[in-house]
């Protein structure tokens, strides 16, 4: 059994999807959690009493110096996934990044984990997004000692690109897809991320940089055929069409699933590029990923 070192832990997202199902396993591992919300009141009514809740805004740095007072591990959990365009967003998440960075870093935190999305196999990020997500971590780490954690796509409950994979197949009988059809991914396990996430809390010299997927890498048709299988559903017919762009196949997407498009647009830009695990983490980290179909069955019994 893993004996954990208790730390003082600030949290950012922690009313989010992943930050909420990173929570209870931190504190299960008895580590003392502070949440950063925007909105303490709102927060506490959602977390528990146990958790301590700072009020503070990454963009404008507003509270942060206090959030991360006495803090020795900090979660960064934080994206501008929609809203805005363009550079809007990249400079939003780069002025972000940068202040909780130089707070972290005169506040003496030790180490900040950040969860960005595995580089694309050309070496290129080519979304928007995932550029942005990458300059991210770079900032953080000018400033302090950072684990860059990249994931593919989470298979979970509440998992934007789950929802959208299970509403395309749910909803629809016949689909005309682009060539990002049979782009392949090692999509990875809601569980199976926390875990990894909460280990780095205290993992003795851990490194920069921790590449997470799934025991199965998988096309998007393999996995939208595989999840109909686990579902019970028919698996849709599927005409691919060479030209049907990112932009506009978001559109389509959007109208079918419940993802709001400016979720929808960098979650499609992202299945441009190929996205599998290089680097398998060191030993003790992610050891046993679920596959993809067991990892479907949690996600739809949750």
């Amino acid at each position: 059994m893993t004996t954990h070192v208790p730390r003082r832990i600030l949290l950012t997202g922690a009313t989010g999807y992943i930050g909420g199902r990173l929570l209870p396993v931190l504190l299960e591992d008895g580590h003392s959690i502070r949440a950063l919300a925007r909105d303490a009141r709102r927060a506490r009514e959602s977390l528990p009493a146990e958790v301590d809740v700072a009020e503070g805004d990454v963009v404008s740095g507003a509270g942060l110096a206090e959030a991360l007072d006495g803090i020795g591990v900090a979660y960064y959990l934080v994206h501008s996934m929609g809203g805005g365009s363009g550079d809007d967003f990249a400079e939003r998440d780069r002025r972000a990044a940068a202040n909780f960075g130089s707070a972290a870093r005169d506040a003496g935190v030790e180490r900040v984990v950040y969860l960005g999305g595995l580089e694309g196999t050309d070496g290129a990020a080519r979304s928007e997004h995932l550029r942005s997500r990458e300059e991210v971590a770079r900032v953080l780490a000018e400033h302090v000692p950072t684990i860059h954690v990249r994931a593919a796509m989470v298979i979970g409950s509440d998992s934007a690109s789950f929802v959208m994979l299970r509403s395309l197949v749910d909803r629809l009988p016949v689909m005309v897809v682009p060539r990002w059809l049979d782009t392949r991914t090692q999509p990875v396990a809601i569980e199976d991320v926390t875990r990894t996430l909460a280990a780095l809390a205290d993992l003795p010299s851990p490194p920069s940089e921790v590449q997470l997927g799934g025991a199965d890498v998988l096309s998007y048709r393999e996995m939208m055929q595989r999840y109909a299988r686990v579902a019970g559903r028919r698996s849709p017919a599927i005409l691919r069409v060479p030209v049907l762009s990112p932009r506009l196949s978001s559109y389509w997407v959007g109208l079918v699933t419940p993802v709001g498009m400016s979720l929808v647009r960098p979650l499609v830009d992202g299945l441009t590029s190929e996205m599998v695990v290089r680097k398998a983490p060191p030993p003790g980290l992610n050891d046993d990923p679920l596959g993809f179909d067991d990892a479907v069955r949690q996600a739809l019994e949750t």
